[in-house]
């Protein structure tokens, strides 16, 4: 992609892509359905953590039952082009790898999720997507969203550059599906139904925390399995996860860091779970739940 440093990068070119894309791009979105629930809370959080106005999110799609949402991506450049063939192939290797360790750790089967790509905005079943909220997974269906314009902002706004800190985004959101297929997704969001604002951030923290470890792992199968991984890879990640911490991302934004309200981890917790994750190569070292140490 035109926003990623030439040099080194991940070996994907020419490579496998996954099947279970849908590509929404060019089709307007149309009416999101009022109410949302704890999806449109999910999405305004990250529109938060991404330095963005989190009301916008929640005002639009439930104002008067429903807002109106419109593509409004415009053209589909070259770059959101080699970025869904990028995406395709990077979830295919977490296909691949989540199948693998499901059967080897586990003894389960592992059943994927679909990554939707769109521009601009769509409609999920967990309220309406637009380009400000970020990728996430929505439990509701199954599914990963990411616009694909979303690297350029990953690279240009919170400097995070290279083509491994995008495997890294889709890992995470894959990691979090992984969460769902297990059935940790489900007792964490129930148990932050119950508890108070400060208690669910942290049990936020703890599940972002996990999706980082998840990615770690897939990332170390990917080298060690796939050797799909070049010299300073892992290290982009690395600076990703620094970028995109709660702490930092708050101070960036002109406010002191108050960890009450951290939904995602510090920067550091980011780090260290993401390289956790990858030197065990084991899903079974990802248990920030059972830890006091996060």
């Amino acid at each position: 992609m035109a926003v990623w440093p030439r040099g080194e990068s991940m070996k994907w070119q020419g490579r496998r892509g996954s099947d279970n894309i849908e590509d929404r791009r060019g089709i307007s979105a149309g009416r999101v359905a009022g109410g949302g629930g704890l999806g449109l809370v999910a999405m305004a959080l990250i529109v938060w953590a991404l330095g963005g106005d989190p009301m916008a999110v929640l005002q639009g799609a439930m104002s008067g039952g429903g807002g109106q949402i419109s593509s409004g991506g415009g053209e589909i450049t070259p770059e959101d082009q080699q970025a869904a063939q990028f995406v395709s192939v990077t979830l295919a290797d977490t296909e691949q790898i989540w199948g693998d360790i499901f059967k080897r750790e586990l003894g389960r089967t592992y059943t994927p999720t679909t990554l939707v790509l769109f521009k601009g905005a769509t409609n999920t079943s967990c309220g309406g997507a637009s380009e400000a909220s970020g990728p996430f997974y929505c439990p509701e269906d199954k599914k990963v969203y990411l616009d694909t314009g979303f690297f350029v902002t990953m690279a240009q706004q919170l400097g995070a550059k290279g083509d491994f800190a995008a495997a890294y985004v889709v890992a995470h959101e894959v990691g979090h599906h992984v969460q769902d297929e297990l059935g940790i997704l489900d007792k964490a969001n129930a148990a932050r139904q119950q508890a108070s604002e400060a208690d669910s951030n942290a049990i936020s923290v703890r599940i972002e925390l996990q999706a980082d470890c998840f990615s770690g792992v897939w990332a170390r199968y990917a080298a060690d399995k796939l050797g799909t991984l070049e010299p300073g890879d892992i290290q982009e990640a690395v600076d990703a996860a620094s970028q995109i911490g709660d702490d930092t991302l708050q101070r960036n934004a002109g406010r002191r860091p108050t960890p009450d309200s951290f939904t995602h981890g510090t920067s550091e917790q980011r780090q260290r779970w993401l390289s956790t994750g990858y030197k065990a190569g084991s899903s079974r070292a990802c248990d920030t739940f059972g830890t006091n140490t996060l």
